[in-house]
């Protein structure tokens, strides 16, 4: 902080003193200017010459510091002061637009960072460090105190703001068994909340250092610009040397004219604003999103989703909101729906399913006693299997219709077939090699998800749906919210078969999914977005980027960022290189004097991080 302090006030010191030089040059006070120039010069020179010295000294590399370096000094050699001065000036100022736009784009981070807990109340009224406070403790929240740590509600209810971490500025009801975030806001309730997370491991902190390594990540255009201007500096040292030289040496030029040129071409060449015209866009584009609720991962995540062709949705907790519920039940035989419920339970007791949840609450409010299970055995993406001790021993089973085993007579295959036409999932349960019944589930389509994909069509991105869900099921989801293309009845490793068939079609490939089932085809795909509230952990750990309001128009908004990004950061380039080019050209013939190289690279520097900040308040074209 000190270091930019003194930055910013010798850079003000030096553009004072260049101007307080031309007035006492204009009205002939050659003395007294000379005086200013070389104050500007000093002030304006003192970080510059050190960053170009440790350049040379600990990179081994010739950096853009040092060509403003060389030039000032051979502007100096021939007398030309306020040249001098010029450059370094307008240097230090383009330097300061940059480091004016660094702070501007993580701007984000900085109001996380402030808005951060300090403190916490313990069940005992004590008031102690965040730091100190362990898992499972209890902790008391106030109405409108900030939630210090992660934790679950065991007492009282309220309404929490928790737009710091979801970007949605609608407040959410918090009960009994609900989750809190560190960093959010309790309204009007008051709270005992058991802590489930300490506070290096909160997702306050997690989201603040994901944004701090996504802003300082380097993307591909940044990593060959870099490169680029490795080889580019000593190039042009090498070239100013030869064209200040070899016309005096060979061809019977005059040195101090030569030199001159040489020194315009010094400046011209310097590839500040081309250097800056990457990370400025990335860092804005990431502190932007930020604010929204999305959470990209680096530089190389938003150029790759800008060059999206087609998106892969999953369909539980992605397209719908994953919270199922039983809207069916069929005994079949002599079996009563109490003993099929009562099976399901016994085995259901075992799993981690999404469908596993809702069966077992609907049981539970029906208040029916669950058989007594053993041996349970998981068959990931088809079922579970269990020995009943109720039933003497029989083996239980409960899936889908593939992991039965045995011939489903018509009847009830056409009763499956009924179900999931009406967009319901059915889970049989089988006793031996018998059918003793089934379930008919049924999931809430979000509100948003038609919008979504019609936004996708208008921005010609494809979108296409892969679930493991059977296919009527599929395509009634599918016809509600627009996709045309979708693939039902997959296995996690199919739908990463599926993500790798899609990548040879359409070569760029986005999948949105949960974050938790979907973790081998979010990594598959070019682009992982992961549904970040429900599963927060597992999303911001796994996926390239994380929606944490799990607002599905968040992905046509981050398909429409990284390709404005893209946008933004080619209009930098060509200009950047542009204004060199026509300037160089110039420089070459005689047609452009220092001062005018002096103003070129300095305003094109300007022009260049402006443009970028520009993607810090990027909003998506509902039109697009």
């Amino acid at each position: 902080m000190r270091s930019d302090f003194w930055k910013k006030f010798l850079t003000l010191v030096s553009g004072i003193s260049v101007l307080l030089a031309f007035a006492f040059g204009f009205f002939e006070h050659s003395k007294e200017s000379s005086v200013f120039y070389y104050i500007s010069i000093i002030s304006g020179g003192y970080f510059v010459l050190i960053s170009a010295f440790l350049g040379v000294v600990k990179q081994k590399f010739l950096n853009i510091n040092f060509l403003v370096v060389i030039a000032a000094l051979g502007a100096m050699y021939i007398n030309q002061i306020g040249e001098a001065a010029a450059v370094v000036f307008f240097f230090s100022l383009a330097e300061f637009f940059e480091n004016y736009g660094i702070e501007k784009s993580k701007k984000a981070v900085e109001t996380l960072i402030k808005r951060a807990p300090k403190t916490a109340i313990l069940k005992n009224g004590e008031i102690v460090p965040v730091e100190s406070v362990r898992k499972n403790d209890i902790i008391l929240i106030k109405p409108g105190d900030l939630i210090p740590l992660d934790g679950k509600v065991i007492k009282g209810m309220s309404s929490v703001d928790e737009s710091m971490i979801t970007g949605e500025s609608i407040p959410k009801d918090k009960n009994e068994n609900d989750t809190v975030f560190s960093g959010t806001i309790n309204q009007n309730g008051f709270l005992e909340v058991e802590v489930t997370k300490e506070n290096k491991d909160s997702t306050f902190n997690k989201i603040v250092q994901l944004i701090e390594a996504a802003q300082r990540s380097r993307a591909p255009t940044q990593e060959f610009i870099d490169k680029f201007a490795k080889y580019y500096t000593p190039t042009v040292v090498v070239a100013a040397f030869f064209f200040a030289t070899v016309p005096a040496l060979f061809f019977g030029g005059i040195f101090n004219e030569w030199l001159y040129k040489s020194l315009v071409l010094l400046v011209i060449s310097c590839p500040c604003a081309l250097v800056i015209s990457t990370p400025i866009s990335i860092a804005s584009a990431i502190g932007g999103a930020a604010k929204r609720g999305v959470l990209i991962k680096g530089g190389v995540h938003l150029e790759e989703i800008g060059k999206a062709k087609i998106v892969a949705f999953d369909k539980t907790r992605t397209l719908t909101l994953g919270e199922p519920y039983v809207t069916d039940v069929i005994a079949l035989g002599n079996h009563t729906e109490e003993e099929v419920l009562a099976d399901a339970a016994g085995i259901e007791k075992f799993s981690s399913h999404p469908l596993s949840k809702s069966i077992l609450n609907y049981i539970q409010e029906k208040k029916i006693t669950h058989h007594v299970m053993e041996k349970y055995e998981n068959v990931s993406g088809k079922g579970g299997k269990a020995i009943c001790i109720n039933c003497n021993g029989a083996e239980h089973a409960i899936g889908n219709i593939k992991f039965m085993g045995i011939t489903i007579p018509p009847a009830i295959l056409n009763t499956v077939e009924g179900l999931e036409k009406h967009g319901k999932t059915v889970v049989i349960i089988r006793e031996e090699n018998q059918i003793i019944g089934a379930l008919g589930i049924a999931d809430t389509i979000r509100n948003e998800a038609k919008e979504a994909v019609n936004l996708l069509r208008r921005m010609n991105v494809e979108a296409v749906m892969l679930t493991g869900d059977n296919r009527y099921s599929a395509e009634y989801i599918a016809n509600k919210t627009g996709v045309q293309i979708f693939f039902a009845s997959l296995l996690p490793h199919e739908k990463v078969e599926k993500i790798d068939e899609l990548k040879k079609k359409y070569k760029s490939v986005v999948m949105v999914g949960d974050g938790v089932n979907d973790a081998p085809a979010l990594a598959t795909a070019n682009v992982g977005i992961a549904m970040g509230a429900g599963s927060s952990d597992i999303a911001i750990e796994t996926a390239d980027i994380a929606l944490m309001s799990n607002n599905l128009l968040n992905v046509p908004y981050s398909i429409s960022l990284g390709k404005k990004t893209l946008q933004v950061i080619k209009q930098n380039i060509v200009v950047s290189l542009g204004v060199k080019f026509v300037f160089l050209s110039l420089a070459v013939f005689g047609l452009a004097g220092l001062e005018f190289a002096i103003g070129a690279d300095s305003g094109v520097a300007i022009l260049v991080i402006l443009n970028g900040l520009r993607l810090i308040r990027f909003k998506l074209p509902m039109s697009a």
